[in-house]
């Protein structure tokens, strides 16, 4: 470890230390599987501070979340509601529409949360964080709830990250290795096809995860039989042509234009079949389930 990262370190271990209950009562460490979460659970066990390692579980993490949350103690919290079945209630999510992170992920469990942000991670994240502590809201102002967020990592770079895995000896999941047992820090692990990502990036999730596809269509066709008077209702013929808008076009103005000068219509639901290469059986077709 080089002195800079002992620096680091150490600052994060006295600030977790700094805002653990004077009660003794314990912070939350809000675990997701990833990399960082990783990192900050072995810093707040460093720390000696009282802790519970929090998993929400959002029903469409990377196959092995689960069990790597399991195996480094952290409590599991199911939704209410799958996200599928959040999506046959409101529809597909997008960055505008984002209801499956309230449900699925942003809420309160207790009074302080320790979390694995980065500036690092994006620019975005770099203009929006500045302080190691916050008090953020979960929900509307109104009737809300907020956290004492404390962010340890803050300023960790992605060799910081890596450098400490390895000085501690961390397993992180296995999606975090490449073939040759070396980490890959540019690896995210977030849900799987998240409307938040590039859409090329979700159409590759898609193409890795094919059974996702049919999961999507089938809670879309749910949503579409049970909101006929909506907007998506009216404005897409079927849900193949739905679900082809939402993950293939990233803006308006592009699928509008693909669709000028088509001649008759297109058939959405054999070129999903077709790109994904997988069949996708009609409500009519699925077999009847006793």
């Amino acid at each position: 470890m080089t002195p800079e990262l002992q620096i680091k370190v150490e600052r994060a271990i006295r600030l977790l230390q700094s805002v653990a209950p004077t009660d003794g009562s314990p912070v939350e460490v809000a675990y997701s599987g990833g990399k960082d979460s990783d990192v900050i659970l072995e810093l707040t066990r460093m720390a000696g501070i009282n802790y519970r390692a929090i998993y929400k579980n959002t029903t469409i993490d990377p196959p092995g979340t689960i069990a790597h949350a399991k195996e480094n103690g952290a409590e599991i919290i199911r939704p209410k509601k799958t996200f599928f079945q959040l999506v046959s209630n409101f529809g597909y999510p997008n960055r505008n529409y984002r209801f499956c992170c309230a449900e699925l992920k942003e809420y309160k469990v207790l009074n302080k949360a320790v979390m694995g942000v980065r500036k690092a991670e994006s620019t975005k994240r770099a203009a929006r964080y500045n302080e190691p502590t916050e008090c953020k809201l979960y929900g509307s102002k109104k009737g809300g709830q907020y956290v004492e967020a404390i962010y340890p990592i803050l300023t960790w770079t992605d060799e910081d990250v890596v450098a400490f895995v390895e000085e501690r000896g961390i397993k992180l999941h296995p999606l975090y290795y490449r073939e040759d047992g070396t980490i890959d820090p540019s690896r995210r692990l977030g849900c799987m096809a998240c409307p938040l990502a590039y859409y090329k990036k979700r159409i590759k999730y898609f193409e890795q995860y094919p059974n996702m596809v049919k999961a999507y269509i089938r809670a879309g066709q749910k949503y579409l039989d049970t909101h006929p008077d909506s907007k998506t209702a009216s404005t897409y013929a079927s849900v193949y042509e739905w679900f082809v808008r939402d993950v293939f076009y990233e803006k308006q103005a592009k699928w509008e234009q693909s669709k000028q000068g088509m001649f008759g219509e297109t058939d959405y639901k054999k070129f999903l079949e077709d790109y994904f290469k997988i069949i996708i059986l009609t409500p009519q077709e699925r077999p009847a389930t006793r």
